[in-house]
């Protein structure tokens, strides 16, 4: 059984914490967050610890791993911490906003032989796990093209994106992440543009709301990204990878699969799912069994501190590349 521990009780922390404690192979041992009554009020669900620092339960011992769902400026201090009491971690993304301190971070953990996996937690939807293990198998033979759609239904509150670090860094990072995981690659080249189409309090705080990111291997391989704040269609997620032997596409998830037809309409279907909560539910349970299998199991973690740092690493450079106009080496 590992004991989990989760720091922030905000809507993340409330995932990872309802999945602790509902998770086979998992326990809540507690939560902490500084704000008001929030830890109380979540801990007070699953009968578990309430702390407002998360140092105190980081030390405890009846705490074998922690989930860090808190604001990213403390995720570098907690990670940190963590991994010197001895705890694994699992830290959604990203490291940090700053690239040199991520690094640091990343060979600091490393150096401590820590367990630390970061929460891409896309990886491990049912349907991308299905479609990376067909890429592996070799249905569509050698990747040629990888194509991401990531739209979301709405712009997130501009409290939260004053802090955010921008698009490429916060929604789009995302798409790097799985840009990698399909490619099979690194990418070397990159260029993005970036564009205020959909509410212009966005870029007066000096971010983008609409992206769009082409991206190359060293042998060649292509991803295009197209990510937008809002679509007023739902929360529209999309893979799409062309190999020599064929294609492979996930389309969006939907409340039922019932397709209509009438006079008026054909293949009308029910609307999209609205919210990342909702589409990415099965896979943020996944994520924490992976990470608490892998605790309880010794084995690797299935997405590393350096997968963060590279992830850093490619929204960074589309940042400079959608400011100066010309494709950045990576």
């Amino acid at each position: 059984m590992t004991r989990i521990a989760v720091l922030g009780a905000g809507r993340i922390g409330k995932i990872h914490a309802h999945n602790a404690a509902t998770l086979p192979g998992c326990s809540l041992a507690g939560v902490a967050d500084p704000f008001g009554s929030a830890a109380a009020d979540l801990a007070a669900l699953y009968a578990c610890r309430a702390e407002h620092d998360p140092a105190a339960l980081i030390e405890r011992d009846d705490v074998d791993a922690v989930v860090i769902g808190t604001p990213t400026d403390t995720h570098v201090e907690l990670m940190l911490r963590a991994a010197r009491a001895g705890k694994a971690v699992l830290c959604e993304k990203p490291i940090d906003l700053d690239i040199g301190r991520a690094r640091e971070a990343a060979a600091d953990l490393q150096r401590l032989d820590a367990r630390v996996m970061l929460a891409f937690n896309r990886r491990f939807d049912p349907s991308v796990a299905a479609l990376k293990a067909a890429i592996d198998a070799g249905e569509v033979g050698e990747v040629q093209q990888v194509i991401v759609t990531s739209r979301d239904p709405a712009p997130a509150p501009l409290s939260y994106l004053r802090t955010s670090g921008g698009i490429f860094r916060d929604m789009t990072i995302h798409d790097f992440d799985i840009a990698r995981f399909l490619l099979g690659e690194e990418p070397v080249e990159i260029f993005a543009i970036a564009s205020n189409l959909v509410d212009p309090a966005i870029g007066e705080l000096g971010d983008a709301d609409t992206v769009m990111v082409v991206m190359k291997t060293a042998s060649g391989k292509q991803c295009h990204i197209n990510c937008c704040r809002a679509a007023s269609y739902g929360y529209d997620q999309r893979f799409e990878v062309l190999g020599n032997k064929g294609m492979l596409l996930n389309d969006n998830l939907r409340p039922t699969t019932l397709r209509r037809f009438t006079r008026t309409q054909t293949e009308a279907q029910d609307p999209l799912l609205n919210f990342f909560l909702e589409r990415y539910e099965q896979a943020y349970r996944a994520e924490l069994l992976a990470f608490a299998t892998a605790v309880a199991d010794g084995r690797p973690m299935p997405v590393t501190p350096q997968d963060g740092v590279q992830a850093l690493r490619l929204a960074d450079a589309a940042l400079e590349s959608s400011q100066t106009g010309h494709a950045v080496t990576v």
